[in-house]
């Protein structure tokens, strides 16, 4: 929870990495950041602008959770992760972890945090874990808070479902939209879709049409191997060269766990590689209409600080 606290964390990952032999990333602090506050504070303390741009939460006693099959303990895994009272309750009692208070306390009063947008997780239109209307009651309770205006909302919108591009209208006119999000990988069937195949091609033209030009796809960390191909990113250089008025933010950067980051492979048709290959292809140059997201990816690769050193390097 302290400065000294992080320092020691990385100086430790530094230091095992170093022992077994992978010395070509490390993290560089100084000498006495783990133990001197003021030494730790001068290397970690910093006035960066921290923008959450993919936060989650569920209502865990909505309208989902009673369509859900028996037994079923959906989001376990986040739940348990956490230092949370209700994580070991019986049923779906561990969900109160994952709730609206939960996210506000863990983003804006126990991180550095300063803006987030709330996101959607993929599912069909009756099994939102969050709906829209939730997601606005929580952004009004976070206006109140000391500050300026600190969260934004997407409208989610699976193209390859029926009612999600008529839905896009509504959402527009009713809600203040910052952004679309969709998941290439995840259809009500099981078959994604590449953003320039029909249903995402439908979603690109609807969103300048509603004039939100804003797409936030998830790719990378695909959800097994139904749609894996779907979840690579080798889309994406041909929608930014098709559309240069949209900007596309990229979850994951196209990161895929279990396979450690190392130099650029442009014959690899997966990872951060393809979605630098891909942008590399069609002329798309940095600082463009192309965003790379790192969240839950640095999560993976700062324990390996080789992997950690390529990802960054490569984007």
């Amino acid at each position: 929870m302290s400065a000294c606290g992080a320092a020691s964390t990385l100086a430790a990952m530094s230091t095992a990495y170093a022992a077994d032999g992978r010395r070509g990333g490390f993290f560089d602090l100084p000498k006495d950041a783990s133990l001197d506050l003021q030494v730790a504070r001068s290397a970690l303390d910093t006035n960066e602008f921290v923008f959450d741009v993919q936060g989650h939460f569920v209502n865990p006693t909505g309208a989902w959770t009673r369509s859900l099959p028996a037994g079923a303990q959906p989001l376990l895994s986040f739940a348990q992760n956490k230092s949370c009272a209700t994580a070991s309750e019986p049923g779906l009692g561990y969900l109160q972890c994952l709730d609206s208070d939960a996210f506000i306390k863990d983003v804006f009063l126990d991180s550095d945090t300063d803006l987030v947008v709330l996101s959607f997780v993929p599912s069909t239109r009756k099994g939102e874990p969050l709906t829209i209307e939730e997601a606005t009651a929580t952004a009004a309770i976070v206006e109140k808070l000391k500050g300026t205006h600190r969260m934004l909302i997407h409208g989610r919108v699976n193209p390859n479902q029926e009612g999600d591009l008529e839905g896009m209208d509504m959402l527009a006119e009713r809600y203040k939209i910052a952004a679309w999000k969709t998941y290439t990988q995840w259809g009500p069937d099981g078959k994604g879709f590449f953003l320039d195949d029909e249903p995402g091609l439908a979603l690109i033209e609807k969103a300048r049409k509603l004039n939100i030009k804003n797409i936030a796809v998830h790719k990378g960390l695909p959800f097994g191997q139904r749609s894996y191909e779907h979840s690579t990113c080798v889309d994406i250089g041909r929608v930014a060269k098709r559309f240069p008025d949209v900007n596309f933010l990229i979850y994951h950067s196209g990161f895929v766990a279990g396979k450690p980051e190392g130099p650029y492979d442009a014959a690899r048709t997966d990872g951060i590689d393809a979605l630098v290959t891909s942008l590399r292809e069609n002329g798309i140059k940095p600082n463009a209409n192309v965003y790379a997201e790192l969240g839950s990816t640095w999560r993976f690769v700062m324990r390996d600080p080789d992997s950690a050193a390529h990802a960054l390097g490569k984007l």
